[in-house]
């Protein structure tokens, strides 16, 4: 438990930040129709909420920071634009995508237990690679990787059932 605290809350930021844009709050994104009355309620309860857990994963994790045995420089999801990796070489990077110990009922139970009161995962990167199974493209967890799992759809029935909010 305690690697998959460490994890988290590597991941996690405290944001009470009242300057946020409104596309942070975990809730359904802004529609027309919105008032003004329901974006209020909805920034107030973000406002409130103060302590959430960001998680910024993809394919880039798979390198590590690190391309053909050199460190590359800067936040690991530029690594192909630091890098300079050919589209086609980094798709291959899926091939090796396989997070078998990803527990999305643990990582909600200890971001419940540090007192967070939402989650915000990015679900698809710039470089396409999507968490998430998609009939737009393959280019995703389940069709791409060896996991075969949709990570969104788990980690969103987590937070379901332990009452966390969820936005990506």
């Amino acid at each position: 438990m305690n690697r998959i605290l460490n994890l988290i809350l590597m991941f996690s930021v405290l944001s009470g930040a009242t300057s946020l844009p409104s596309r942070t709050v975990p809730a359904a994104p802004p529609r027309a129709a919105d008032t003004d009355a329901a974006k209020e309620k909805r920034l107030r309860w973000f406002r409130e909420a103060k302590f959430g857990l960001f998680i910024h994963w993809g394919l880039y994790a798979v390198p590590a920071g690190e391309w053909k045995g050199k460190p590359v420089p800067g936040i690991g999801e530029w690594i192909m634009n630091r890098a300079q990796i050919p589209v086609r070489e980094y798709e291959k990077l899926a091939a090796q995508f396989n997070p078998v110990k990803f527990d999305a009922d643990a990582w909600v139970r200890v971001a419940k237990d540090a007192g967070m009161r939402y989650i915000v995962i990015t679900s698809k990167h710039h470089d396409g690679f999507a968490l998430f199974h998609s009939k737009v493209s393959k280019y995703n967890a389940v069709d791409a990787t060896p996991f075969k799992r949709d990570i969104l759809k788990e980690l969103s029935e987590a937070c379901a059932r332990q009452g966390m909010r969820l936005g990506f």
